[in-house]
């Protein structure tokens, strides 16, 4: 199937931080170890290797087992969680929220450019494996970004109170969501397939983990995903040290903070700054902040406090009880997982790109960072109508006013453009000028203001001819904003508004598939990809 792209800066969607960074441009460097090229991977394989022990693979093969055992998984998935025993297999991750229904459509797209970027190592290094890990965020406790999802420009909520890590969250109330989103997706063997999907992950399973994990399965168990929860004591256990190190010295808050004011010097946004310590404290229903003072360590809003003593014998005994916030759960994953490369969207790898020192500092491999794919699908009929407007992939992207301004210029059997009689009257207003010069200076302020006046004027009429034009034009502007939205809900990105049901009930079981064929993660570049309907 047609697949064409743009650059990432051209469609004006991504940050200056992050186009930069696929320019490789040279003050970026500094802040991460190794670009995502393919030859990179070697000494990326090499140095992993010589760090990750076989103690740690013995601990995440058994963690998996238990995670996996009221599951029913492929021979690929089975066969890759076995393959991470061995110290030449290597993991590559993306990680995303517990998004209700998969939430916005990149998750599928995070998922697939792991698995084909493990496919494309396959090939060039035969001689090691290759395993794509989606790491839930299942200790996240911001119910309030996963509690809806949008479908056909309709806001579906999950309405409970919620407390705590979000992955422990029983479903009750999702049944009547589950109910309301039924309907909405109607009748045919699509539908029909997307009902049964849903209702066994999120009716007949107890908490939003579990159901989770089996929609994931489900959607990806034939290409060997393998889905890893965080929040697992005997893989906690692995972090004791790093959790211990947090708490004595504070490491991260004093190598991440000096390094986010250095990408702010150089004008980029600042993603995340770092707490004094970055660790909550998670019991029933609650994830707190841990606070030291005068060394006590007080939980949150709470009546919790411990000695230093005391408080790294809590870590000793549980450490399921510890969990990492946003700038230590890149450095827990890293710890526990044999891996390479982390992909994910624009925002995760901003702040990645804080915690190189950091990682440096306890001695921890800094994997390689890749933008996940991003892609614009296309229709077969949505394209036929690109092409009989005479839009370009290029023109899409651009802002509706422009987009309509352009076009109407186009279209239009008259000249809107006054640039010729502007370029005419400053010319005109040169000799004046002159003219102004010899005879009596006190005029050249007259002859400016006058200037100024006539080509405002101009402009005002240029703006009323447009104007005019578009009311003479209606309908084929009309087709055009039509258009426009359908391929950018809510003048945003397709793959940040829809979710991924909308697809799947037009293009059915070929959906996957077909973006697995097309999908390049190191291509770095945006995709327009064509589905025949």
């Amino acid at each position: 199937m047609p697949t064409d792209c743009i650059s990432f800066k051209e469609t004006g969607y991504f940050s200056d931080l992050i186009c930069d960074y696929l320019e490789e441009k040279e003050a970026l460097k500094p802040f991460y170890h190794r670009f995502p090229s393919i030859e990179n991977f070697k000494a990326q394989i090499e140095e992993k290797q010589k760090s990750f022990s076989n103690t740690s693979r013995s601990v995440l093969v058994k963690a998996l087992h238990n995670q996996y055992k009221n599951l029913t998984i492929s021979d690929a998935s089975i066969a890759n969680i076995k393959a991470l025993e061995n110290d030449t297999t290597f993991t590559i991750v993306t990680g995303h929220q517990l998004n209700l229904f998969t939430g916005p459509l990149y998750f599928l797209y995070k998922i697939i450019s792991t698995i084909n970027l493990t496919k494309t190592l396959k090939v060039e290094y035969p001689d090691y494996n290759f395993v794509p890990v989606y790491w839930m965020a299942t200790e996240d406790h911001d119910f309030d970004e996963i509690k809806y999802f949008n479908f056909r420009e309709k806001k579906i909520q999950w309405n409970r109170e919620s407390g705590g890590a979000v992955g422990e969250l029983d479903n009750n109330g999702l049944n009547t969501v589950y109910e309301l989103l039924s309907k909405e997706l109607g009748i045919g063997k699509n539908a029909d397939f997307l009902k049964e999907l849903f209702k066994k992950a999120y009716v007949e399973r107890d908490n939003l983990t579990d159901a989770t994990r089996f929609l994931a399965n489900e959607l990806f168990k034939e290409y060997g995903l393998v889905i890893v929860d965080g929040n697992d004591k005997d893989l906690k256990s692995l972090f004791i040290p790093y959790v211990e190190e947090e708490l004595k010295n504070q490491t991260s808050f004093k190598t991440v903070g000096p390094v986010a004011k250095k990408l702010g010097d150089l004008s980029y946004k600042i993603q995340v700054n770092p707490r004094e310590i970055n660790l909550f404290y998670l019991t029933s229903g609650r994830r707190d902040r841990i606070v030291e003072e005068n060394g006590v360590y007080t939980i949150n809003e709470t009546h919790i406090s411990f000695t230093k003593e005391e408080i790294l014998k809590e870590v000793q005994h549980y450490p399921e009880r510890f969990s990492p916030n946003v700038m230590m759960r890149p450095l827990y994953q890293e710890v526990i997982l044999p891996n390479l490369c982390y992909i994910g969207g624009g925002g995760e790898l901003a702040y990645w790109l804080e915690l190189k020192t950091y990682f440096d500092s306890v001695k921890i491999p800094f994997p390689i960072l890749l933008l996940r794919n991003s892609a614009l699908v296309i229709s077969e009929s949505q394209k036929k109508k690109l092409q009989k407007l005479t839009i370009s992939d290029k023109d899409l992207f651009v802002k509706q006013d422009v987009l309509v301004n352009k076009r109407v210029q186009e279209i239009s059997d008259i000249a809107i453009d006054f640039s010729s009689q502007k370029k005419h009257l400053e010319e005109q207003f040169k000799a004046l000028h002159v003219l102004a010069e010899q005879t009596d200076k006190s005029f050249l302020g007259a002859v400016k203001a006058q200037e100024v006046k006539q080509i405002k004027g101009l402009g005002v009429l240029e703006k009323r001819l447009l104007k005019a034009q578009k009311r003479k034009l209606g309908d084929q502007i009309s087709r055009v904003t039509e258009l426009q939205n359908q391929l950018f809900p809510g003048q945003s990105l397709q793959e940040r508004n829809l979710n991924f049901s909308e697809l799947y009930l037009e293009y059915g079981e070929e959906l996957i598939p077909t973006l697995i064929d097309v999908l390049q993660p190191l291509k770095g570049a945006f995709l327009i990809v064509n589905i025949n309907n």
